[in-house]
């Protein structure tokens, strides 16, 4: 009888798995990583793991560390845009919304969020954002210039304050959720009352403020600001109309 010898299995070598990089998958899983890892500090090597590959692969794509900071700075506030829902005539509301969301985006993101004060993106994001805001602004009637100064104001203020309290949660050891609200300071504020008797006196009060609604209170105060120009520009006009319509006025 013949016996049929048995094949021998064919023997592969393992080899790294391919994978097919591009900008926007590098960008979300960035996120991700973003998201997930809770720290301060964005991890290159970590996003390389996650991809499957080298990290040099994704300086392939991205010119350096900063840049790829800058797609996903971006990517960030194109979320954080997504939120809102008001009309372009809600102007207040608009300006509030981004700023909750700015907010909202950071914390989920902090090691991405610690970038903005650093970064100029001149992405689709950040340029939307400064859209928003020259448009909001002149829809509360603000005249030109002060439409930029006023811009300059609420902008440096929602990035820097949204990113300290994003980097504060972080290295506080926070665990709430992006959009909820913690304490301010971080634990009570210990002064000797003789020296600091302002201090004792406003103690309690210190310790019941939260991040959230503090940095709220902080884009009302702007925009009250805001409003108050523009009213004031408004009455110049009316008064400057009026005076004219009295010259003018046939005797």
């Amino acid at each position: 009888m013949t016996t049929t010898p048995t094949a021998e299995p064919v023997r592969r070598r393992a080899g790294a798995r391919k994978v097919r990089l591009d900008t926007a998958v590098i960008v979300s899983t960035g996120l991700e990583i973003a998201a997930e890892t809770r720290s301060n500090e964005f991890s290159a090597k970590a996003l390389g793991l996650r991809l499957g590959v080298d990290p040099s692969a994704i300086y392939r794509h991205f010119r350096s560390k900063g840049h790829l900071m800058e797609a996903l700075l971006d990517e960030v506030h194109l979320r954080s845009l997504a939120r809102i829902t008001a009309a372009p005539h809600e102007w207040r509301l608009r300006v509030q919304q981004l700023a909750d969301a700015t907010l909202i985006e950071y914390c989920a993101h902090p090691s991405i969020a610690a970038e903005s004060m650093v970064l100029t993106t001149h992405g689709p994001g950040e340029l939307a954002a400064i859209e928003l805001l020259l448009d909001a602004l002149e829809h509360a009637g603000l005249a030109p210039d002060d439409v930029v100064r006023h811009y300059a104001l609420l902008s440096s203020y929602i990035l820097s304050t949204a990113s300290g309290i994003a980097r504060a949660r972080i290295e506080s050891g926070d665990t709430e959720g992006p959009g909820e609200s913690t304490a301010w300071l971080d634990g009570p504020i210990l002064a000797d009352p003789r020296a600091y008797p302002q201090i004792a006196r406003f103690s309690a009060q210190l310790a019941e403020l939260e991040d959230r609604e503090t940095y709220m209170l902080g884009v009302e105060t702007l925009l009250d600001s805001a409003e108050r120009a523009a009213a004031e520009r408004a009455a110049a006009e009316r008064a400057a109309a009026e005076g004219l319509a009295t010259r003018t006025a046939p005797e």
